[in-house]
């Protein structure tokens, strides 16, 4: 065989940060070792990898055929090793998951994991579904649980469990009492919106695109809590998912809003890249999850942790 797992390793890393320097930082190894590994991967095959635009690389033709072999290829090698090593099948994985997600299903997964199968490792990442696709296809994750659609070509989607959005609002508002509304009553309020690029916001989006008017966005923040708090403060309203709310309603610091002329309904869903090796790890991990919600018909239905 005329290259090396180190080779590939180096290969890999640089086609996922685009730079020798971050590929070799990603590697704990100097600059010089991952360039001369690279170049020879590429002089010993007469073949080039990537584009030299200034000091950053773009994987070429070549180099996008070979980069899912790769990484293939040492998935299985980490097996390998694991089994020889640790007398396991299981090694590290990298797992990522949008906020929702993340904040209140994918921690306590892990933690069930990791209490399961204590020789393993996860890094999991938690960033909204755009950044998560975004790393799945330059493989620098194994795994990504989302609440936003997916179209792209070179990703398996499969739905998880289902979720709903809520419109909400402090005890207090005016539209409290009532429990439900119509668009018209809801439009023309202040709104508390998650940021463009994430899987609530999409829906939302679409879910008031084919109704009179636009909502009056007041303030778009990144996490769920942040939200929750705006609200409970009067800032406006909010639509996030029931899932996130479901203490707070039960507490009644916030009230959900019915709002029959919005369809807010959505999955969350696994993705995965489809040239993406399977490992073990991944297999477990993901019928561990499937197990949090065997019997239940939408994500607040799952029986989580009592938070007083």
């Amino acid at each position: 065989m005329h290259f090396t797992l180190r080779q590939l390793e180096v290969f890999v890393a640089v086609a996922q940060d685009g730079t020798v320097s971050g590929a070799a930082h990603r590697l704990a190894m100097s600059q010089s070792a991952a360039s001369t590994a690279l170049g020879e991967l590429e002089r010993q095959f007469e073949v080039q990898l990537f584009d030299r635009i200034g000091r950053s690389l773009r994987l070429n033709a070549v180099g996008r055929d070979l980069l899912p072999r790769a990484v293939a290829l040492l998935d299985r090698a980490d097996e390998i090793e694991g089994l020889l090593t640790r007398h396991a099948v299981f090694g590290d994985l990298a797992i990522g998951a949008t906020l929702t997600v993340g904040n209140y299903l994918a921690t306590l997964v892990v933690a069930d994991f990791l209490q399961r199968y204590p020789e393993s490792h996860i890094d999991l990442r938690v960033h909204n579904t755009t950044a998560i696709l975004e790393a799945l296809l330059r493989f620098d994750l194994d795994l990504g649980l989302v609440e936003g659609a997916c179209h792209h070509p070179d990703l398996e989607v499969e739905p998880w469990v289902a979720d709903d959005l809520v419109v909400f609002a402090p005890p207090g508002h005016p539209l409290a009492g009532a429990g439900w509304a119509r668009w018209s009553q809801l439009v023309s309020e202040p709104w508390i919106l998650r940021e463009a690029g994430s899987g609530t916001r999409a829906t939302f989006d679409q879910a008031v695109a084919s109704l009179e008017g636009s909502p009056r966005v007041r303030l778009e923040l990144e996490h769920t809590e942040a939200i929750k708090r705006s609200v409970e403060s009067g800032l406006g309203l909010g639509c996030i998912s029931r899932l996130a709310l479901r203490e707070a309603f039960r507490r009644g610091s916030l009230v959900p809003i019915e709002c029959p002329d919005l369809k807010l309904g959505r999955h969350f869903n696994f993705v995965w890249h489809r040239h993406k090796y399977r490992t073990a790890g991944m297999a477990a991990f993901l019928d561990l999850c499937r197990t949090y919600t065997t019997g239940v018909r939408r994500s607040d239905e799952i029986t989580l942790p009592f938070i007083p």
